[in-house]
């Protein structure tokens, strides 16, 4: 009998105590939970479940259930899967599609990101390209709420949240040439001028429309892609697309600035929506006047794709990496002291005599400080295509700048950089964008009816 039972009666009424505990555990544990906004539950695996949950499960079953091999933990699975926890933080957070500002502007870049851009069919004009947004603007106000266009929909993220899922809509210079809206193309969409360090391929940059799609969850982003070339139909040819991604909210113990794939933390300089001059820097004024009045609320987006030479990087020594930076690798603190958020000294020296913060430093050349007061909101999606033909990473940033005005804002930094970065040895920048990005529409209305329907 106990060959056969394979437990002894103590055994057996220990175990039985140990699953009425966790059945007591796991069910109080599977109440509903309200949802946060863009606040990750801290232990969630990747299907949902917390480690706590999984590691009772795991307690439950014991030493014998690890002895029993595949189909004893297949079980376990398979009960636990059969139970899932209600949505987390991270699905169920949603970002407002309508609003006086376009979405995927002053909102944190998500986990997982689409850059593309279209150029208008021939024969299509500006009643096509105004159905066009018109579709577009509704089912990315649909997906924004977690709700799929009714009889368009392809499957891809059933059973997912929204997950912060965003969709920018903006036009570029060419556009306003093929809908007869020469006339109220705006001052500040004049072309970039030329840098040193540019080796851009015309063929990924530029473009009449540009969309920018964000989720934290990535067939949610693929979703909202898929769906929005479908409607294009034959209005639109596709120009270019490049996707990229972000670290998943919630995988650091605490939220924390973004790092590139040179492992250094970006964005810390970042002008924040609680600026009193944000609104300023960022987005054109309410009260705009003239053939461009249409931009009132909408901003400039400035996108590059640059290709860092992570083999080069990676060799350098700590300490060098950190003086090209002019922060610390670890925290992000500026070699002058302090912590990440400490202002940069920019004047402080070292006990070696030497500037704490190099000449050539990225952070010297690019603070305002150092560019007559230059401001840019930078939000960007690092990329990786796989390798060159010289074995190189082809990954590095996809680099996104809202502005005001691209003229006081990226240019002059740029400028700055092109001329005296020391980063800039390890990166090429290989395409580019302009974009004029309209304000926010309100419900019922579409991304740049003001200037389609004016």
């Amino acid at each position: 009998m106990a060959e056969t039972s394979g437990k002894t009666k103590a055994q057996r009424n220990t175990a039985a105590k140990t699953k009425t505990k966790t059945k007591s555990k796991s069910k109080s544990r599977t109440a509903t939970k309200p949802p946060a906004a863009r606040k990750a539950e801290p232990q969630a695996t990747a299907d949902g479940l917390s480690r706590r949950r999984l590691l009772g499960t795991a307690g439950a079953v014991g030493a014998g259930g690890l002895v029993a091999g595949g189909l004893g933990g297949a079980s376990v699975a398979e009960a636990v899967r059969k139970e899932p926890d209600a949505l987390s933080g991270v699905g169920s957070a949603a970002v407002p599609f309508h609003g006086e500002h376009q979405a995927g502007i002053a909102d944190p870049a998500q986990a997982h990101g689409h850059l593309l851009a279209f150029d208008l069919a021939p024969g299509a004009d500006r009643k096509a390209a105004a159905a066009l947004l018109r579709r577009w603007s509704a089912t990315a106000a649909e997906l924004a709420e977690g709700r799929a266009p009714k009889g368009d929909d392809t499957g891809i993220a059933l059973d997912a949240g929204p997950s912060s899922l965003t969709v920018t809509f903006g036009f570029g210079r060419t556009f306003f040439d093929r809908t007869g809206l020469a006339d109220r193309r705006p001052a500040a969409l004049e072309p970039l001028p030329a840098f040193s360090q540019d080796a851009l391929d015309p063929k990924r940059g530029d473009g009449d429309l540009w969309v920018q799609i964000g989720a934290d969850d990535a067939l949610v982003a693929f979703h909202a892609l898929r769906l929005l070339r479908r409607q294009a139909g034959d209005t639109v040819r596709p120009r270019w697309e490049m996707s990229g991604f972000n670290r998943t909210p919630g995988a650091t113990p605490r939220p924390m600035t973004q790092r590139n794939l040179m492992g250094q933390i970006d964005g810390t300089n970042n002008p924040k929506p609680t600026d009193a001059a944000f609104d300023e820097q960022i987005f054109v004024p309410r009260d705009r006047k003239g053939p461009d009045a249409w931009m009132a609320g909408g901003s400039y987006a400035v996108v590059r794709r640059i290709r860092m030479l992570l083999d080069s990087w990676d060799n350098l020594p700590l300490e060098r990496q950190e003086r090209v930076i002019g922060r610390r690798k670890s925290d992000g603190a500026p070699l002058s002291g302090g912590t990440e958020t400490t202002p940069v000294d920019l004047e402080k020296i070292g006990p070696d005599g030497a500037l704490a913060i190099a000449g050539d430093a990225h952070v010297r050349v690019a603070a305002p400080a150092s560019n007559r007061g230059a401001t840019m909101l930078r939000r960007a999606f690092s990329y990786h295509d796989g390798f060159r033909d010289d074995g190189a990473p082809d990954a590095g940033l996809l680099f996104v700048a809202w502005q005001a005005d691209p003229m006081k804002g990226f240019v002059p930094v740029q400028r700055k950089l092109d001329r005296g970065d020391g980063l800039s040895r390890f990166l090429r920048h290989e395409a580019s964008g302009l974009f004029a990005v309209p304000g926010g529409c309100a419900e019922g209305e579409y991304v740049g009816q003001r200037l389609l329907e004016g």
